[in-house]
């Protein structure tokens, strides 16, 4: 199992967190990536969150959603929603993404079901997030995948997070990494 580590600012807060305690919680978990999201703050204090969790950790580290601060990150990780948002065909708005981000930083999509991931199979990224395996609190949730998610997974060709109420006990066949925000603290 590899771990992709969440880094929720409102479950920061939630729990009276500052960064150095979460990237030392995920350090001793031996994670490889850190996804930091924030979807109530200023793109500044985002950025410096960021610079913050560059200088505590050398593993990959992605935002949420905000591309615009990609130069200080590995990449980005971005919803059905918002890849909307950049273009309503989903091969024209990562081709912008791309565009955008340069071709040495990642490319994370959320997915839900089997039809998102075989469409994300003819996109240029780098992996899914495919979810949520059960119900989680950071997130509001529809659907759940629970024991299909590791057959969905079977189906894409890109390597595979599995996201939402997954806990580091969880094994997966089809998954290469755990996404985990809560569970760890």
């Amino acid at each position: 199992m590899k771990l992709y580590a969440l880094c929720d600012q409102d479950l920061l807060d939630k729990n009276d967190l500052c960064l150095e305690d979460f990237v030392a919680i995920a350090k001793k978990h031996d994670a490889e990536v850190i996804q930091y999201r924030n979807k109530s703050a200023d793109i500044s204090f985002i950025k410096q969150q960021l610079i913050e969790l560059r200088r505590l950790f050398e593993g990959f580290l992605i935002i949420n959603d905000t591309f615009e601060l990609s130069p200080f990150c590995d990449g980005v990780h971005i919803g059905q929603e918002d890849l909307q948002k950049i273009d309503p065909d989903e091969k024209k708005a990562i081709k912008i993404l791309r565009e955008v981000l340069g071709k040495d930083k990642l490319i994370g999509l959320s997915t839900h079901n089997k039809d998102e991931i075989i469409k994300a199979n003819e996109l240029d990224i780098n992996y899914v997030g495919l979810g949520a395996y059960r119900a989680t609190s950071t997130k509001e949730v529809d659907n759940i995948l629970a024991d299909r998610l590791d057959e969905i997974a079977s189906f894409s060709i890109h390597p595979v997070a599995a996201i939402g109420g997954v806990r580091l006990d969880d094994r997966f066949e089809n998954v290469t990494y755990h996404v985990i925000g809560s569970g760890l603290l």
